[in-house]
């Protein structure tokens, strides 16, 4: 029914397990003892985990080798300079600091960014602004709790499923400026670009894009940070679509889009490939007192900073996964995965948003109109997509958005999107079947689905650990 391009799979699936089959009835019980919140279902429960890409999936058999070189030393170790040297090679950056995740990395530069601008700029707390295409949850979670309002620029056409467009992950340049003139420059520590866009449903960034964000940055001296978990997708996407670059190598598009930042960021869990990791790097000296304020913070938060919450194998690993994450033939086949399954969703009237790099997103406001942003469609559309198939995925809408931290009034996504995540050289065309014959039959129920409310809100990223029930 669905015909897949046929591409080679570069890497194998590395471990087959058992799944576990479960009845309707079973899933139902689930879905309720865990508060309609995927996140807290057990994986023996799950037939399909399209919850993240994050550390899931295979890693290439390169990586598994490398870790059998892990130099296990506390500090200095060859390992962590096997990381750094390899940071330099395909970034340009000169200064490394490992982390246990991207979250570790967040926790670090933002205060120290903060600390940084109060001193030299006289920025003042109350008024402090970020800005981004669209931050992701931690890094949007951690701005916050460190007193940062977030204003994300996107472009106008980037949530509209209607429309089809490159780089629907761009900034929009006129609103960047205009907010950071608004708001007063002093009083921006950071601007995050985020490569690809998760929010706006896995969208790439085109290089000149980034270009003219640092052109801006640089006007107002403020610091540019990549969130880099999507690195070689958006360089593959820049190779595809804008056409300066069509000649260009995977590596080559890498090493030019990092000239238009200071900071990279990383969940290392995603394209780099391996089940735990991070990086926090520094293109150069331009903000080495970041760096070294930095490095005491890693010390107290994840670890000595020649490791940093990783052991040597770990960086041996991920040394080797930033250059096979690279890998053309790899990021074909991703990427035409993720077309098949949005092409085979959008056959049977389920509304996507045009496919991107790591994940297939529905729109769940225009399959569930009748529930309110409110009550979370998205979020009532994964609690019934795995009722109906056992397949777990995550919202991203107005329940990952949050509320206001000042007015504590729930914000509005400007779109509900249920994000369906393909976990690397996991799982084949016989599964993106049956999600598409999953979506069908929940389709067939959509005017009877219901919203939801809290009965547990966590204060901040409440979308892992609260749990709701049925309007």
């Amino acid at each position: 029914m669905h015909k897949f391009k046929h591409l080679p799979e570069p890497f194998r699936i590395r471990v087959i397990e058992p799944v576990k089959r479960t009845t309707r009835e079973h899933r139902e019980t689930a879905i309720l003892n865990a508060g309609m919140n995927p996140f807290l279902l057990d994986s023996e429960d799950v037939f399909i985990d399209l919850l993240t890409d994050s550390g899931t999936g295979a890693i290439t058999q390169n990586m598994q080798a490398a870790m059998f070189r892990g130099d296990e030393a506390y500090s200095g170790s060859r390992s962590y300079y096997k990381l750094a040297d390899a940071v330099k090679n395909i970034f340009g950056y000169q200064y490394t600091i490992p982390t246990h995740q991207g979250r570790g990395a967040e926790q670090i530069y933002i205060p120290v960014l903060i600390r940084k601008r109060e001193k030299d700029k006289g920025l003042k707390k109350d008024k402090m602004v970020v800005f981004s295409n669209y931050f992701f949850d931690t890094t949007q979670g951690h701005s916050q709790v460190n007193g940062c309002t977030v204003n994300n620029v996107y472009t106008k056409e980037a949530f509209d499923t209607g429309i089809n467009s490159d780089f629907k992950g761009n900034f929009d340049i006129e609103k960047l400026e205009q907010g950071i003139k608004d708001v007063g420059p002093e009083n921006v520590p950071y601007i995050v670009s985020t490569i690809t866009c998760n929010s706006a449903g896995g969208q790439p960034v085109s290089l000149n894009n980034l270009k003219e964000v640092y052109k801006i940055a640089q006007k107002y001296d403020i610091p540019v940070v990549m969130d880099s978990a999507r690195f070689a997708e958006n360089a593959y996407f820049i190779q595809q679509r804008e056409k300066e670059y069509k000649d260009w190598t995977i590596e080559q598009i890498t090493f030019e889009s990092y000239k238009y930042a200071d900071i990279l960021a990383m969940s290392a869990k995603k394209d780099a490939m391996v089940p735990m990791g991070g990086l926090l790097c520094f293109k150069n000296d331009d903000y080495f007192d970041v760096y070294t304020d930095c490095r005491t913070l890693c010390v107290l938060q994840e670890g000595f900073p020649t490791y940093g919450g990783l052991e040597g194998g770990a960086m041996e690993r991920l040394a080797v996964g930033l250059y096979d994450g690279m890998n053309q033939d790899w990021l074909s086949y991703r990427i035409t995965q993720i077309e098949y399954l949005v092409s085979g969703l959008e056959s049977v009237g389920v509304v996507c948003q045009q496919a991107g790099g790591h994940a297939a997103f529905v729109d769940a406001g225009k399959l569930l109109p009748h529930i309110p942003a409110e009550q979370f469609p998205a979020q009532a559309l994964a609690c019934e997509l795995y009722k109906v198939g056992g397949i777990r995925a995550v919202e991203i809408g107005s329940f990952l958005l949050g509320r206001d931290p000042k007015t504590g009034k729930q914000l509005k996504s400007p779109a509900e999107l249920l994000r369906l995540t393909i976990s690397r050289a996991t799982y084949t065309q016989t599964h993106m079947d049956f999600i598409i014959e999953a979506f069908e039959e929940v389709k067939k129920n959509a005017s009877k689905i219901r919203g939801l409310t809290f009965t547990y809100e966590p204060a901040v990223l409440r979308h892992f650990t609260a749990k709701l029930k049925e309007v």
